[in-house]
């Protein structure tokens, strides 16, 4: 796998989106200009990799607990003695906000007959088995066994809650089951550097739906890493949305980016009137804040440049210091980080998205969770995360209506998945063919998985 000149990327002929951003004013900072590629070659993957228990079973075993897995944000959870559930692969964590609102995590285990001690989020004194009622302060120390006299062979020590590794950045708190993965700082480089001037600890969660798709978690996250797909799923969009002229990015072993420019139209569609591409994006699910505030295409600006100064306007709004100095590119384009292996964090500055995939509970099904971020204006306390909404098997995204238009964009994601499964299960020679540079983020991912099953990292 060998670097690449990103000006000798295997990628659609024409504009670019290092061309598009090239545009911008203001510029997009240089940080965010540099590109980094890998050329993971063109060998096919095994569809048995979505599909086999035993496979699923290795996953399980040698990466799940290895992984920095993102288990909570900041605002779910700001109180002392507020208390967050992480739940995976039959693992149960708490994360409890401590007195001085530094937090630790915990094995959500009662040491006596091993029941949950908690089976939701909330808030709490103390951690109570409801089974007994052995009690543990929020430092995991053990507070109190009934009928102590029946324990004289238990020291406090003993009973102290085993506790989890856990980490924070930018609003998130991170945990790793078996405590020896590398900081998590080294883990997400660099997205941590990417992200400093976006103050994405401002952010709160101001939706939040899930739903359990039939497919593997793997089908799903991958359905979020190329834009190509656009042309079929999502022909919508196609007239603000340069799909063929994103770029992908790799870091390392765990971060991966796709920067699709909107406010561009797609290579497929050829040049189109400005008015059309703007009057598009108004009526379609492109990336955008401050809804109510018109848009407006003046003499001379093109349909991105009015977006962005709608945008640059809705942040400046929140009294974001940096908002005059803005690109274009950081307020409408889709920066789609990946972090290795269920998170997907956009970049840029408001509105984000933010995706996580679970096992839901094999192989063959996931609970793809979408949160929305909006950002907390400046002076002003950032508000608790909005309870999650979970969909039931006949309940479409669209039936969100906060989120307008997007949930059918959803929609039409989800409804191909099941049906890939279903491909991957019957598939008549076990191979799945992928393209060397749109579809290279997917590579990223099993190249990445390959290392952590096979113990080279």
């Amino acid at each position: 796998m060998a670097d690449r000149n990103p000006s000798d990327l295997p990628r659609c002929p024409g504009v670019s989106a290092d061309d598009i951003l090239a545009r911008d004013d203001p510029p997009v900072p240089a940080k965010l200009r540099a590109d980094s590629w890998r050329d993971f070659g063109t060998a096919p993957l095994s569809a048995s990799r979505y599909t086999s228990a035993a496979f699923f079973e290795a996953e399980k075993a040698h990466m799940w607990p290895r992984v920095w897995q993102m288990a909570a944000r900041d605002e779910e959870f700001p109180e002392p003695g507020d208390v967050v559930v992480y739940d995976n692969l039959g693992k149960s964590v708490l994360l409890v906000r401590q007195p001085d609102r530094s937090v630790r995590a915990f094995w959500n285990v009662c040491l006596h007959r091993g029941r949950r001690l908690r089976t939701e989020a909330g808030h709490a004194a103390d951690l109570q088995c409801p089974f007994h009622g052995f009690t543990w302060n929020l430092d995991g120390s053990l507070r109190d066994i009934p009928c102590r006299w029946d324990f004289a062979h238990l020291s406090d020590e003993a009973m102290h809650l085993p506790e989890v590794r856990a980490a924070h950045w930018a609003g998130y708190w991170f945990v790793n089951w078996d405590g020896k993965a590398p900081p998590l700082e080294d883990y997400l480089a660099p997205l941590p550097e990417l992200f400093s001037h976006w103050q994405q600890e401002r952010n709160f969660t101001a939706i939040w739906v899930a739903k359990v798709i039939r497919a593997n978690w793997k089908v799903v996250a991958e359905a979020f890493m190329e834009a190509f797909h656009s042309i079929t799923t999502h022909p919508q969009i196609l007239p603000f949305t340069g799909d063929s002229n994103s770029r992908y990015s790799v870091w390392g072993d765990h971060v991966s980016l796709a920067l699709t420019p909107f406010g561009v139209p797609s290579p497929h569609l050829g040049d189109i009137p400005e008015e059309a591409i703007l009057e598009a994006f108004s009526g379609g699910a492109g990336r955008t804040t401050g809804e109510a505030m018109p848009l407006e295409l003046r003499p001379g600006m093109t349909a991105r440049q009015a977006i962005g100064a709608r945008n640059r306007q809705a942040l400046r709004a929140t009294g974001f210091p940096g908002a005059d100095q803005a690109s274009d590119s950081e307020l409408l384009d889709a920066w789609t980080f990946n972090v290795f292996p269920n998170l997907s964090p956009w970049g840029g500055y408001q509105t984000n998205i933010v995706y996580r995939w679970r096992p839901w509970p094999d192989q063959h099904a996931t609970l793809m969770e979408v949160r929305i971020l909006a950002k907390a204006p400046e002076g002003q306390p950032v508000p608790r995360a909005a309870e999650m909404l979970f969909l039931k098997d006949d309940e479409p995204w669209s039936s969100v209506t906060a989120w307008g238009r997007l949930g059918g964009v959803f929609d039409q994601d989800m409804g191909n998945l099941p049906h890939v499964q279903e491909g991957l299960i019957s598939s008549p020679n076990d191979r799945v063919e992928l393209g060397r540079y749109q579809e290279s983020r997917i590579r990223h991912l099993h190249a990445t998985l390959d290392t952590y099953l096979e113990g080279r990292v």
